[in-house]
């Protein structure tokens, strides 16, 4: 396949490479309405640029391997358009975001997309030999999707506690699992494990969230939630670590192969709901 996206000698890798970037670009995109309402109000409203780094560096990652690799023109283009995608995100979000913020996202971003990009490339490329450049790249790639996998548990595990599904989108859930077949599918039929196996996970945790969304499809209203009028300090501090318990999420992005959009956009959804003083301005004081 490296003459372009779809090849005749393997025409089924090329026609779920195809898929696969088709679903990715879409879910690449879910944050976009997140970003028109920070330009719109010129402000992040809190919002963590976490999940952006570590998927432009998951996208920097899966280039390298294709690059060495070759022949891997799905994986090279999805991942391109997702470095544009995620760069952008993060230049929004350091044009409106606080100085605080944004110290801490430029550490963020020189820390693992510069520094830590830089090693991998010294030690894959430069001081590993070229037949065993792909397995190393592959399983760097390999580790660093299931690691953080973990993106998804705490959303579960949020649905789970308040019994409410409206923080899992059920059609992000459905776009997750699909994205997850269709690199599986791929990477079958390359014969590329790197590829295959963290996409395993992407189905599995996928169909677990499509699952609980039909258990718990019934959200609870924003509304029921009953605060006093008068809080003590440590109450207010204990209240605000709860709201920012679910949002550790962001700390750590589901990364699929070649596209860390599908939970990056999930959870996304969910700092919106929880993070969002939309949704809090319904909350009753009595």
């Amino acid at each position: 396949m490296a003459g372009g996206l779809f090849s005749m000698e393997h025409p089924w890798a090329s026609a779920f490479g195809i898929l696969g970037n088709i679903i990715s670009f879409l879910v690449f995109l879910a944050p976009v309405p997140t970003f028109l309402r920070v330009y719109r109000k010129k402000s992040t409203e809190g919002f963590s640029s976490v999940p952006y780094v570590v998927a432009l560096f998951s996208c920097t990652l899966w280039i390298l391997y294709a690059l060495v690799k070759t022949n891997s023109s799905p994986l090279l283009t999805i991942n391109a358009f997702g470095c544009v995608v995620e760069a952008t995100y993060i230049l929004l979000y350091l044009i409106y975001a606080p100085r605080g913020a944004r110290l801490r996202t430029l550490a963020s971003f020189f820390l693992l997309d510069v520094a830590a990009f830089a090693v991998i490339v010294v030690v894959a490329v430069v001081l590993v030999a070229e037949p065993h450049r792909v397995r190393v790249l592959g399983s760097i790639c390999l580790a660093f999707s299931m690691a953080v996998f973990v993106a998804p548990l705490s959303v579960i595990f949020v649905v789970i506690r308040t019994k409410s599904a409206e923080f899992m989108p059920f059609t992000l859930s459905f776009f997750l699992t699909l994205s997850a077949v269709a690199w599986f599918l791929y990477g079958l039929f390359t014969k590329d494990p790197y590829v295959t196996l963290p996409n395993v996970g992407g189905f599995f945790f996928g169909c677990i969230q499509m699952v609980l969304y039909c258990c718990y499809r019934k959200p609870k209203s924003a509304s029921s939630v009953v605060l006093p009028t008068t809080t003590s300090a440590a109450a207010l501090a204990q209240l605000e670590a709860e709201m920012e318990l679910p949002l550790a999420a962001h700390q750590a992005v589901a990364v699929l192969p070649t596209c860390a959009a599908p939970v990056l956009a999930e959870l996304q959804k969910l700092e919106e709901a929880m993070g969002s003083p939309r949704k809090l301005g319904g909350v009753k004081a009595v």
